[in-house]
């Protein structure tokens, strides 16, 4: 496929930020692409990318954690997301570039990557465009068609949606928000876990998940309905070209994306190993992984 001409990332803020007053490059043109840096300023880099739909408020969740790790935790909102510009007609691959646009507008020359669930086609976009990622790490993440043969009905017609009414994914996406501004936590976090699962989520995390959600429609949709539309299409990756290692971390009790769908795509990917987490659903996986894989990177 034709690939877009690219400009240079280059600094727009002050290399400080927090999840209210992110920072920003300009990346592919003149589009903002908005991050919050998490964890230490002189630890080792990692970027964190987002779920679909996410903002790089999911990143505050492990904030302590990169700390303790010494890692520099870097988490961009993607196009049409948070305080991102919005770009609707992007691909998989485009959105790939981005992570070396970041790279390049933080003087980082590699770094680390970790997606946490809709953010795996993006992460493996980058990882087969550069030999800047040095390894991949991907919670609870999303599968292509070829290896989704347990997608839930809920997955597939919110996909549907995205390809054929967009407006009304739209819609269903103004009014969830809406809800998770004026509701608890649970609104967004009874999404990502399983029932019967006793293993409690604290408070503060929850509230982090809703803020997350929040924060991922603050100013568009277009984000998240681009997104699901890429979930029923094929990616356009060549996963051959990953070099990285990558980790498949996934809960064996994950409703979202099943485990069976994790062990299939870890075979299209060949340097893919599955870290399966027992009893751990979308959300628990992500919290029980993360701090690990941190430790890891340090």
């Amino acid at each position: 496929m034709p690939m877009p001409l690219r400009s240079p990332g280059r600094s727009t803020a002050s290399s400080t930020s927090d999840g209210d007053r992110p920072a920003s490059i300009v990346v592919e043109g003149d589009r903002q692409l908005a991050y919050t840096e998490y964890g230490r300023p002189d630890g080792a880099p990692v970027v964190f990318l987002h779920g679909t739909p996410g903002s790089r408020r999911i990143g505050a969740l492990f904030d302590a954690a990169a700390r303790d790790c010494g890692v520099r935790l870097i988490a961009p909102d993607r196009p049409g997301y948070g305080r991102s510009d919005p770009w609707p007609d992007r691909s998989v691959v485009d959105t790939g570039l981005l992570v070396d646009d970041l790279l390049d507008g933080l003087d980082i020359p590699t770094a680390g990557l970790v997606a946490f669930s809709g953010g795996a086609p993006y992460a493996l976009a980058a990882a087969a465009r550069t030999d800047r990622i040095d390894r991949l790490d991907i919670v609870s993440g999303a599968t292509p068609p070829s290896a989704s043969e347990a997608t839930p009905r809920v997955q597939r017609l919110l996909a549907g949606l995205a390809s054929t009414t967009p407006s009304v994914l739209g819609g269903l996406f103004r009014g969830q928000a809406w809800l998770a501004q004026r509701l608890g936590p649970s609104v967004v976090v009874d999404q990502y876990t399983t029932d019967g699962i006793d293993e409690p989520i604290s408070e503060d995390a929850e509230e982090l998940v809703r803020a997350d959600f929040v924060e991922a429609f603050a100013r568009h949709r277009s984000g998240a309905i681009t997104e699901f539309r890429h979930t029923a299409d094929d990616w356009g990756v060549d996963f051959d070209a990953v070099d990285a290692a990558v980790d498949l971390w996934h809960g064996d009790a994950d409703t979202n994306v099943p485990i069976e769908d994790a062990r299939r795509f870890a075979t299209q990917i060949p340097t893919a190993q599955v870290r399966a987490l027992d009893g751990a659903d979308h959300l628990r996986a992500l919290l029980r992984a993360v701090p690990k894989l941190l430790d890891e990177h340090r």
